[in-house]
């Protein structure tokens, strides 16, 4: 008689299975990322419709398994349920989508109960019915944080509950169109020999939400805490399993958050949300742009003014270098908000390029506002606000600069440069460097702004002090 093993090795990031522990997964090549969980028993989970393999049985809402034609599938109408801020409905694609999974994460006390908390009330209010669970907080510490919000009102009701099983049968008993679980580490499914939180635990409570929407046509949320890399705890397979993934992105003693979808089946991941912490809850940051230049230094050298887009949503960002000779041997590189490496190439550059000697000089590189940006575009407001700083002379506080340097110091083409033309002209600067060859796609001229076409970071760099 062959011998039943009670427990198996996972892979956190793929879901891989095997009988005995691995260094490197043969599927995702990881290294050190298998750990032991229980092994469901036949008959186990599957009483209940879901797998114990997980994505097995996230696929056993169907009612028909008969393959069917795509002229025979009956349209859902596409119809989305606005959850009240505009912020979160242009990063989920236009609004909530009945029968979607959607995972939110991020660092503790960054904002994440507090903001699905204000889209509960705001869909109860008008007129959905809501079913917030949490197995975090008690009914008590929930009002709590409910009245420091603000009144509400609505079919909105709460539940404190870990136990799936329970929270199943109160889903299919109340019937709610949108439902929070705050959050999965917490759920456990009885069935599972292992503790909440586990690979296991998380895979089966993840399926199980997924059957309940697919199934019953309900929109879920669901919160993950993360890790100190900054990835969701648990299996890397959660985030296969649902059909939205949203990080809550911030620092503490920063007020601004950002929301951010790495991942969205009904919509773009290009797009991000901006929010401000108060002490009544999050508040909407209609035009990012304004809220990260205030506070910009007048007349001070090494500042400079960029665009960067974020989706289809342009934001203006101060970019600050400081320059200034070195005391020891080896000077010193750093870079806040923006690609480290980026910035150590873009010096490469102006050594190169442009004949600026920053080799026995500390440099120090930051975004303003505490948001995180990558994008090429940035690259001639970094070399602009670098020369700026060496030279200790400012650039005009009313210029707008964009372009991508590449390593032989030719300003290239970036994307929707109209776009980022129309919200420098928006907020009031009279002038705004680009690359030459973004000048013929420009459809008209925006009155009142000048646009100065550059085609190196010689002429870009020319033109500081004029």
């Amino acid at each position: 008689m062959a011998k039943v093993r009670s427990t198996a090795f996972f892979c956190k990031e793929c879901g891989y299975e095997s009988a005995k522990w691995m260094g490197q997964c043969p599927v995702c090549r990881e290294w050190n990322t298998f750990v032991e969980a229980p092994v469901q028993k036949a008959g186990g989970a599957g009483n209940r419709g879901v797998s114990g393999r997980g994505l097995a049985g996230a696929g056993r809402f169907l009612t028909d398994a008969s393959p069917k034609k795509l002229s025979e599938i009956p349209s859902s109408g596409g119809e989305r349920v606005s959850t009240g801020m505009a912020e979160l409905d242009r990063v989920l694609g236009g609004g909530l989508v009945s029968g979607s999974l959607a995972l939110v994460g991020g660092d503790p006390g960054i904002g994440k109960s507090t903001l699905l908390l204000q889209v509960c009330r705001n869909l109860s209010e008008a007129g959905h019915q809501v079913l917030y669970i949490s197995g975090e907080e008690s009914l008590s510490q929930i009002k709590l944080r409910a009245d420091r919000l603000g009144e509400f009102s609505g079919e909105l009701t709460f539940l404190c509950e870990t136990s799936l099983d329970m929270v199943s049968d109160t889903i299919v008993q109340e019937k709610p169109e949108v439902v929070v679980i705050d959050s999965i580490q917490t759920m456990y499914r009885e069935d599972v020999g292992s503790a909440p939180g586990s690979v296991g635990q998380v895979r089966e409570s993840t399926a199980t939400l997924l059957q309940l929407a697919k199934r019953n046509n309900i929109s879920i949320f669901i919160v993950g805490h993360v890790t100190k890399e900054g990835t969701v705890a648990g299996p890397r397979m959660l985030e296969h399993m649902v059909d939205t993934v949203l990080y809550f992105e911030g620092e503490k003693n920063v007020p601004y958050r950002i929301l951010r979808s790495v991942k969205n089946r009904f919509g773009s991941t290009n797009e991000i949300g901006v929010f401000e912490m108060q002490e009544d809850g999050l508040r909407e940051v209609a035009n990012p742009s304004e809220y990260m230049l205030s506070g910009k230094p007048e007349g001070a050298s090494g500042s400079v003014t960029a665009c960067s887009m974020e989706g289809t949503r342009p934001m203006l960002l101060e970019i600050q270098a400081l320059v200034c000779r070195t005391n020891f041997g080896m000077p010193r590189r750093t870079a806040a908000g923006t690609d480290y490496n980026r910035v150590n190439l873009l010096l490469a550059v102006l050594e190169k390029r442009a004949g600026f000697r920053l080799s026995d000089c500390d440099v120090y590189v930051n975004i303003a506002g505490g948001i995180r940006v990558n994008e090429p575009s940035l690259d001639l407001g970094i070399v602009m606000a670098l020369a700026s700083s060496h030279r200790d002379i400012p650039v005009d506080d009313k210029m707008m600069v964009f372009g991508e340097v590449g390593l032989s110091g030719e300003v290239r083409a970036v994307s929707m440069a109209e776009k980022r033309v129309q919200e420098a002209a928006k907020l009031g600067f009279t002038a705004c460097v680009l690359p030459k060859v973004c000048l013929p796609g420009l459809r008209q001229e925006v009155p009142g702004l000048k646009l100065i076409g550059v085609s190196s970071v010689q002429e870009a760099v020319d033109l500081i002090g004029r």
